[in-house]
Formats: C-alpha cells, sequence, structure tokens
C-alpha cells in the first residue's frame, strides 16, 4: 500500500493569521499552551527534542528531514493542504518551498482544503475571517495555472498520467462538475491526461456526482464517529456530552471545567477496518487524537490510542487495499499536533508509530 500521511504547514508566521490570532502566531503557540484536564492526561505534547521547527526560517531543512524521515519508515507520501481562496492563497510558502527545492525526497500531491476560515477554534464565535467562493471559469483558470508548476514536478503523485488533485470538501462546491470539466480540459492541453480527482468523504458529507470523481478518501476519525457509531452508540455519546456540557455551563467557574466529548479508540478503529471499499475508495485511519489544545475543554479525545492499535488497523487495511488500482491508505496525519494526529517523533511515543508504519509494510 502507498501510506499518503495529510501535512499541515501551519508551522510558520504568515500576516493574516498574526492579523486574526496574534503576531508571531504558529501550530504550536495551541500545542504548547495545552493543559491536562484529567488525571494522566498527556497534555502538553512535546516534539522529540523540542523540535518546535519553524516552516518559514528552517523550512528546506526541516522539510528535507521530514522527507527522510519518512521514507526510512515507509511513508510514500504527504498530502499537503493548499488553502486557496478565489485568487488568494495563504500558508503557501512551505509547498513554494518544496516546489523550489527538488532535492526534498517525497512524493507529494495538493490537498485542496476548500473550507471558510472562522474562529470556531478556541471556542470563539463563528465570524468568518475569509470565506471560501469559486467564482467562474476565468478564476478557475487562475487556481489551474497555479496549480500547474506542481503537476508538472516529478515527485508530484499521478495515477497513470493524471495529477492526483485531493479535495476535501467537494460536495460544498455547487460547480464541480464545471470546474472539473475545466481542469481536464486544460490538464489534456498540457499532456497530461486529465486531473485524478479525489474527494473527501468527511463527517460534514459525501459527494455523489461520481461521473465527475475518480476516487474517495475516507477523512478520519470524523467520518466514522459521525456514520459508523450506530445508533446505541450515538445516544450514549451524545448524552454523555449533553451531560458533561451542562455540568460545565452550570459549574465549571467554580469547579472547574471538564473535558465534554470522548469516544472509545477502539470502536473508531473497529468500524475503519471492518468497512468495505471499493477499488476507488481510499482508507483513512488515525494514530491518535486529542485536539484540546485548540479547543481545550470542549475539544474532542479518542481513549485507548496506542501504536499498537495503530499498527493492527493499519495491517487490515493493509490486506483491505491490496490490489487495488491506485492502493492509497491516508494517516491523518503527519504533523496535526494541535489535534493530537502526529506520526511524526514525540517525547512520549518517540517513533513508535513510524515504526509501526514500517513493520506493516515489510
Amino acid at each position: 500500500m502507498k501510506v499518503m500521511c495529510m501535512y499541515l504547514p501551519q508551522y510558520h508566521s504568515f500576516p493574516e493569521n498574526d492579523e486574526w490570532w496574534g503576531k508571531g502566531y504558529t501550530e504550536w503557540v495551541a500545542v504548547k499552551g495545552a493543559c491536562p484536564l484529567f488525571k494522566g492526561h498527556d497534555q502538553p505534547k512535546i516534539p522529540l527534542g523540542g523540535d518546535y521547527y519553524d516552516l518559514e526560517k528552517d523550512g528546506v531543512s526541516t522539510l528535507s528531514r521530514q522527507a527522510e524521515l519518512a521514507r526510512k519508515y515507509g511513508v510514500y507520501g504527504f498530502s499537503v493542504y493548499r488553502y486557496y481562496f478565489n485568487g488568494r492563497s495563504l500558508m503557501k510558502g512551505p509547498l513554494e518551498k518544496l516546489l523550489a527545492h527538488p532535492e526534498i525526497d517525497i512524493n507529494y500531491n495538493i490537498c485542496w482544503a476548500n473550507e471558510t476560515w472562522t474562529r470556531t477554534w478556541y471556542g470563539l464565535s463563528d465570524q468568518v475571517l475569509i470565506a471560501q467562493e469559486y467564482g467562474d471559469r476565468d478564476d478557475w483558470r487562475k487556481f489551474f495555472d497555479d496549480l500547474l508548476p506542481f503537476f508538472r514536478d516529478s515527485r508530484y503523485i499521478k495515477v497513470g498520467n493524471r495529477p492526483v488533485l485531493q479535495i476535501y470538501k467537494t460536495f460544498d462546491i455547487p460547480c464541480f462538475e464545471d470546474l472539473s470539466s475545466a481542469f481536464n480540459e486544460w490538464a489534456r492541453a498540457e499532456g497530461f491526461d486529465g486531473i485524478y480527482f479525489i474527494s473527501g468523504r468527511t463527517a460534514g458529507g459525501s459527494d455523489d456526482r461520481d461521473r465527475c470523481i475518480d476516487g474517495y478518501y475516507y477523512f478520519e476519525p470524523g467520518y466514522s464517529l459521525k456514520n459508523d457509531l450506530g445508533l446505541a452508540g450515538t445516544v450514549s455519546y451524545n448524552a454523555g456530552t449533553l451531560v458533561r456540557s451542562l455540568r460545565n455551563r452550570l459549574l465549571g467557574r467554580r469547579f472547574g471545567y471538564i473535558l465534554e466529548r470522548r469516544v472509545s479508540a477502539e470502536r473508531i478503529m473497529r468500524a475503519i477496518a471492518g468497512r468495505s471499499y471499493a477499488d476507488n475508495e481510499f482508507p483513512g485511519i488515525i494514530p491518535a487524537w486529542d485536539n484540546t489544545p485548540r479547543r481545550s475543554y470542549k475539544g474532542l479525545i479518542y481513549k485507548g490510542c496506542s501504536p499498537e492499535l495503530f499498527e493492527k488497523t493499519l495491517k487490515v487495511l493493509k490486506e483491505k487495499v491490496e490490489g487495488h488500482p491506485a492502493d492509497f491508505v491516508y494517516v491523518n496525519a503527519w504533523n496535526e499536533w494541535g489535534e493530537g494526529a502526529y506520526v511524526e517523533p514525540d517525547e512520549s511515543a518517540r517513533y513508535a508509530y513510524l515504526e509501526a508504519i514500517r513493520r506493516v509494510q515489510q
């Protein structure tokens, strides 16, 4: 199988983040500021050796080191988030560094994270920071031209002669049939056989426009939490969350706040491993999940995550995708430190999750 790790580039400051969250803000600010919410809660997370890297100041050396680590442990490539808003790109520096330095030895593709940015993180209001709009054919051409240098890169992942473009939420794009048709037209004019579009199956929904989508990736753990808990599990989860939420509203200031959302990692991994996947459906998996650095007591923790559970589930997924035309399995993520979803080494697990990948790949 080709293990693909989702890659978050928010480890450098940029003007919009400075404006919205404060001067010098990066993902590390939330990670360093996390606090344990109960006995035994492993927070804050600390990267191995205190490596709080900056993808602007030491981006090339960091990307080179990450690429070497990924290769060593059996990771096929990175799926790097691109934040593009109808002519405006945010957080684009790391991808551009990757493109400009072909000596960084890693396969990669772009995942368009096509969401409106709001202040939902950190328990703040739903104030819109930057809206996602899709424009018209002229706007789509600008986006295609923005992506074309990456498509031409020999390291860029392709299925056949078709560059892979992941899109987080195609179901949010009303004009996607026309947009995808235009992208395919322009790609063929550039010598490709079109674009290989991979759409996300997410907690928010899935797209059913199969005629313009080539593959689907499962964005976990949200998809399984939303769709595979079963009636009893969903009722139990929602009821527990409601009770703890009411307790925090009534007693939080006086007695302290408690974590509101928790779910069994074993239950979610069982759903992931038990699902059947069509030839064009690509499983997703998490190493762990704890987004309290971003959401504090309103966060969500998957209890019982471990390298052993991750390895056990990944082994099943390898068997499920064997023989598929494109045998991708998506790990969420390489470096989502603010969500506790990362395979990069930290001071607690060290290299355990990467070692699990390598063992499964052997």
